[in-house]
């Protein structure tokens, strides 16, 4: 009987723990199926189009073409594109044209997520939640983006769909730079833009700036100079990859320059409009600085952003500031303006992010070098502007080590390019970074015929950091950075370490990084005399910011006590 009754209670007990595991599943059920519901993004309306079932057709190596609009390769190794026609017809024909490239794009990417967050369960839980973050992205994009995206859309590989679908996936990706921004830890973002010559009685104001978004090596391989000539607004140039119909660096037939700089913000808890759709409305639809002005303020973004506008029409150039709840406009009292990572606006005089934030990194410092190095020079030529995006020096030209954030050239720029909007003339850097030659492009010529050819008279050769010898030291350093990385991670001595430290902090004795690495290499290795050692020396360099500099302050003192 008491047997019976155990039974009894023991089923009794399976069939209420089975109820509770089936209302488990179907919570988590109802959950998945909700959040596919909410999160899921409509496709956009779009015409017919001609270009559904064209295949472009391959003219020469490295060249495609569907009717008007190409794709080719120059001999520096840049991609130039030529678009025209609707929304939808450019998305289709550029998907079209670029398939192989938005490929290498996507896996260039999807490798850099995956060495930066290499747990599987951490991805997934990234994926859910840029998919919850995003879920109304749509909204924020103007329906002939969206109908542009969804064209391009078309060519993607179905490889990566379990990130999402192809159309989701283009969205998220537009706002890549701003969740790189807000995530600043994922060290994406850092860039200097600036305007010289401005309010003169010439055509000579120039705008540089160098854009210093790294995702890896492989993702700047396969630049694109797009020159678009839309349906509706101004023809204009930008400088790209595959996919990316946002702004980053442009100018329009008006003489009217965007380029983009990040600036401290908080942490954004919903989507709005990514910062390159922004730069691209201006881009297509402003002439002069009031009509830049005009669509930055009507526009809801969720990181706060600079956009240096230079103007041919307003002969000047100036910074539009914005943040999720403001917008302001620095104007410089010089003949000269320099935008670095920080705002200069009196909107955001009191701002505590900003102030922090100038306070903590290398944005001030950066900014009064490249101010330095303009007032410098005798004049402001395209010459002189290349030379101040390659600076690799600190503020009185003080060695601070290479690949430093604080200089101007830190070794990981997308792309370096120089404006001179009243000319309509325009010069983009080839690989490496901005080391390679810079090639000169005449929108008008481009627009007038059609086709992109650049003026090999006016090429800016590659800076001599090329072929002296330092590049391929440099390249060294970033082998022996990445051993030792590993051996610290890993917590395996190598074999001749003495030797290697040796060669690695003799080929960037400058940079705190080297030291703090072998630091690092000889806690691992046991040898706490060394350790401190290292640690001074590191300390008597140029920090790129306050907290590493006090962090290894007090590291030191630990071990000194």
């Amino acid at each position: 009987m008491k047997s019976r009754m155990v039974r009894t209670t023991i089923n009794i007990a399976r069939h209420k723990f089975g109820k509770f595991l089936m209302w488990v599943a179907m919570a988590f059920a109802l959950y998945y199926f909700v959040f596919l519901f909410v999160t899921e993004i409509g496709k956009p309306e779009v015409p017919q189009s001609k270009y559904e079932n064209t295949e472009r057709l391959k003219a020469a190596p490295d060249t495609y073409r569907i009717d008007n609009s190409f794709l080719q390769r120059n001999k520096f190794g840049l991609w130039e594109l030529y678009l025209e026609g609707s929304p939808y017809d450019m998305g289709l024909v550029s998907g079209k044209l670029t398939r192989e490239l938005i490929e290498v794009q996507e896996e260039a990417f999807v490798e850099q997520i995956g060495t930066l967050i290499p747990s599987d369960y951490y991805l997934r839980f990234l994926r859910h939640g840029i998919a919850w973050f995003n879920r109304d992205i749509d909204d924020n994009i103007p329906l002939e983006y969206q109908q542009e995206i969804y064209g391009i859309s078309k060519s993607c590989s179905d490889e990566f769909n379990f990130i999402a679908m192809p159309y989701q996936r283009m969205l998220n990706y537009h706002a890549a730079h701003d969740i790189g921004h807000a995530l600043q830890d994922l060290a994406l973002v850092g860039c200097t833009s600036f305007g010289a010559n401005l309010d003169q009685e010439n055509d000579n104001m120039i705008i540089g700036r160098n854009l210093d978004f790294y995702i890896n090596e492989k993702f700047a391989e396969n630049k694109i100079v797009a020159f678009v000539n839309p349906e509706q607004g101004y023809k204009f140039m930008y400088i790209t990859w595959a996919s990316m119909i946002g702004v980053v660096s442009g100018m329009n037939e008006e003489g009217l320059t965007v380029t983009l700089n990040a600036a401290k913000s908080d942490v954004p808890f919903k989507s709005a409009t990514p910062i390159s759709i922004l730069a691209r409305e201006i881009l297509q639809y402003a002439s002069n600085i009031e009509e830049a002005k005009a669509i930055a303020e009507k526009m809801e973004i969720f990181v706060s952003e600079q956009l240096l506008i230079g103007s041919a029409n307003d002969n000047t150039a100036v910074v539009i500031e914005k943040s999720p709840a403001k917008t302001g406009v620095y104007k410089s009292k010089m003949d000269f303006l320099v935008s670095a990572n920080h705002f200069q606006s009196e909107t955001f005089a009191d701002d505590e992010n900003n102030l922090e934030f100038m306070q903590e990194s290398s944005s001030v410092y950066r900014e009064k070098r490249c101010s330095q190095l303009i007032e410098d020079a005798d004049s402001i030529g395209v010459k002189t502007a290349v030379n101040i995006l390659r600076d690799k020096k600190g503020i009185g030209g003080k060695d601070i080590g290479i690949g430093n954030e604080k200089a101007m050239c830190q070794m990981i720029s997308h792309h370096g390019v120089v404006f001179l909007p009243e000319q309509l003339k325009v010069w983009v850097s080839t690989s490496p970074y901005q080391l390679g030659s810079f090639v000169c492009y005449d929108l008008k010529e481009v627009f007038d015929t059609k086709a992109i050819v650049f003026d090999s008279l006016l090429t800016i050769a590659p800076d001599a950091f090329l072929s002296n010898g330092d590049w391929e030291e440099y390249q060294k350093y970033k082998e022996d950075y990445e051993i030792i990385k590993s051996a610290v991670k890993a917590e395996i001595p190598l074999t001749g370490a003495r030797e290697l430290l040796a060669e690695f902090i003799d080929l960037n004795p400058e940079y705190y990084q080297t030291y703090l690495l072998a630091a690092d290499y000889c806690s691992m290795a046991g040898n706490k005399e060394k350790t401190i050692e290292m640690l001074k020396k590191a300390l008597n360099c140029e920090f790129e910011n306050t907290l590493t500099k006090k962090h290894t302050e007090e590291k030191l003192k630990e071990l000194t006590e």
